[in-house]
């Protein structure tokens, strides 16, 4: 049986349309039942319409705390009886009764080598650390921001010759291939959080998490 996914998005949807073609590839057992913004506008939301995909629009100013509006992003998402929650660039910080309410079924994606450089700048902080490598980690959630256990983290190099903006393309490209692939495991039963600990197929993951290896490190 196919796994109803949600997915909230912010922006412009890269992420979720990375989702959707694999979906359509065959390469995901899985179906998005609706795409949530708190952005009116969110190109995302466009991605889902092209695709046939339900979308809603809960603004987080219209509502008097952050416990009240994700109390309502809560209830849209039970509505559709989801057994996946991915997170694909959701620019709100979640409270820990919704991060609860979806424990062990909720996916986001990190721009770093997690618990390297949690929260934002990563790029920069990256380069400025002299670091040789970079990447992205897709990581269940937890309260604890950016902390939850890594599935996978795909890693590319930083060459003497990047940029801020060459290295931030470098890891949004890898971040395109990682995240359909964590949903597909999740979709195919392959992926499992047990006692904080993750097992693909059975084995048990290290902490950072299955290593997608892209080109040398210079």
């Amino acid at each position: 049986m196919k796994k109803r996914i949600a997915v909230l998005i912010s922006g412009s949807g890269s992420n979720l349309q990375a989702i959707i073609d694999h979906i359509v590839a065959g390469k995901i057992n899985g179906e998005i039942v609706l795409v949530l913004s708190n952005k009116v506008g969110a190109f995302g939301l466009e991605r889902a319409q092209q695709a046939g995909i339900p979308t809603q629009v809960l603004q987080h100013t219209d509502y008097q705390s952050r416990l009240a509006f994700d109390q309502a992003v809560l209830n849209a998402i039970d509505k559709q009886r989801v057994d996946l929650v991915i997170l694909a660039g959701f620019m709100r910080i979640l409270t820990e009764e919704f991060v609860s309410h979806f424990s062990g079924r909720m996916l986001n994606i990190h721009p770093s080598l997690l618990p390297k450089y949690k929260g934002l700048d990563t790029h920069q902080r990256a380069i400025d650390a002299g670091d040789r490598a970079h990447g992205c980690s897709v990581h269940f959630v937890t309260p604890e921001l950016d902390g939850g256990p890594v599935a996978l983290q795909a890693i590319v190099p930083i060459c003497s010759a990047d940029s801020l903006d060459s290295l931030q393309q470098k890891v949004h490209v890898r971040e395109h291939i990682a995240y359909p692939k964590v949903v597909a495991w999740f979709c195919a039963n392959k992926l499992l959080w047990r006692d904080n600990n993750l097992y693909l197929n059975g084995e048990l993951l290290p902490t950072n998490g299955f290593q997608l290896l892209f080109d040398a490190v210079e």
